[in-house]
């Protein structure tokens, strides 16, 4: 076996691109000064936790991390996917900060993918276990990732700061690569649809969500169907809660998320809470409103996707075959910038950024780096 070559990295922003990419094109890296003059150094609970997970899906990948947590060497392995696959994302970040690049890491597996994690699946920080559902779901078949075994299914209802939701995850192998698009035309909004939830407080708060969001929209569109999903019992999970994914389907069949939670305290937080944190909390009819403002703020934004798809919209089009990706997306996001970044470093690919004035938005073109799944099993 020769030598290693380790791409040389520093600092812990953007740590779990950075493993993404790294596994996806098979390059070893070594990342140094990971939080280093921080109180306390070194890698947090969810990104140990999220190599763990890397480690469940692939085969032979090695991770080494220091003493104090602040140099990682990360080698990736081949990701074998496979069934029956049990993980625990703990209560830090959400289910939903694990599940982007886990459905990107189960296409291109040995194996189709069936995972169940563990954890937070509604909180403000991540994209929402409904927004991946009702969203992301749908922009990845639109590159040519089969239907027919691409799933999220949410068994329970888990908020912070105790976390006790589930969801299975099912994702089915690339049979060859992706599919190049053109994909340019935002359409008109035709139809809303969302769902609200709620853990262990009353119900009545789903249907002031509602009512506060619909407010909004009917003045602007007939067609907005909202639906509860009340969780009781063992499916509500260890906290109190509630929250409302809102989705804009478009003519051209583009989807535009916003998503709204409202929990107590995160992480170290919890000490703090007393009695005045309830009244600290955004009341259900304030949730509604929030939740739509912020949806048509993204729909006036224009582009093909919502701001928080962006970075895996210029994913999939840098894993492209060799061919030419033209989307069109709003204002680019800090993460989508550093996404484009980092696809340049890890996969050589560069986009073409050309601002479009008249609709104040922005085309990117790219030739993807042409990855295939190699690691599938021939029949």
């Amino acid at each position: 076996m020769g030598k290693i070559s380790w791409m040389k990295l520093k600092g812990s922003q953007n740590l779990r691109l950075r493993l993404l990419l790294s596994t996806l094109s098979s390059t070893p890296i070594l990342i140094e000064d990971i939080r280093a003059d921080a109180t306390w150094p070194g890698i947090r609970p969810h990104d140990v936790s999220f190599l763990r997970l890397l480690e469940k899906i692939s085969d032979d990948c090695l991770v080494e991390i220091n003493e104090t947590g602040t140099k990682l060497k990360y080698k990736p392995g081949i990701v074998m996917g496979g069934k029956h696959l049990i993980h625990d994302c703990g209560v830090i970040r959400s289910i939903g900060y694990f599940l982007e690049p886990l459905i990107l890491l189960g296409l291109f597996g040995k194996k189709p993918l069936c995972i169940r994690l563990r954890g937070i699946t509604n909180d403000s920080k991540d994209p929402s276990v409904d927004t991946f559902r009702s969203t992301t779901l749908p922009i990845l078949k639109r590159f040519g990732v089969n239907p027919e075994g691409l799933e999220l299914k949410i068994e329970s209802r888990g908020v912070a700061p105790g976390g006790g939701g589930e969801v299975i995850l099912s994702v089915p192998i690339l049979q060859d690569s992706l599919r190049a698009v053109t994909w340019i035309d935002e359409g008109m909004v035709k139809r809303i649809r969302g769902v609200t939830f709620s853990t262990r407080v009353s119900v009545q708060f789903e249907n002031t969500m509602i009512h506060a969001a619909r407010g909004i929209f009917n003045r602007l569109l007939p067609d907005v169907h909202i639906f509860t999903d009340h969780k009781a019992g063992l499916l509500a999970g260890r906290s109190p809660g509630y929250g409302i994914s809102l989705v804009a389907e478009t003519t051209s069949g583009c989807f535009i998320s916003a998503d709204n939670s409202v929990c107590y305290a995160q992480g170290e937080e919890e000490a703090e809470i007393e009695d005045e944190a309830m009244q600290d909390l955004m009341p259900p009819e304030d949730t509604g409103e929030q939740a739509a403002g912020v949806l048509l703020g993204e729909i006036e934004q224009g582009g093909v996707v919502d701001s928080t798809h962006q970075g895996l919209l210029f994913l999939l089009c840098a894993l492209c075959p060799q061919d030419v990706s033209k989307v069109r997306v709003g204002k680019l996001s800090p993460y989508g910038i550093e996404v484009l970044r980092h696809i340049r470093d890890f996969l050589g690919v560069k986009f073409v950024i050309k601002p479009d004035p008249s609709t104040e938005t922005v085309i990117l073109k790219c030739v993807g780096c042409g990855l295939k799944n190699l690691s599938r099993k021939v029949s």
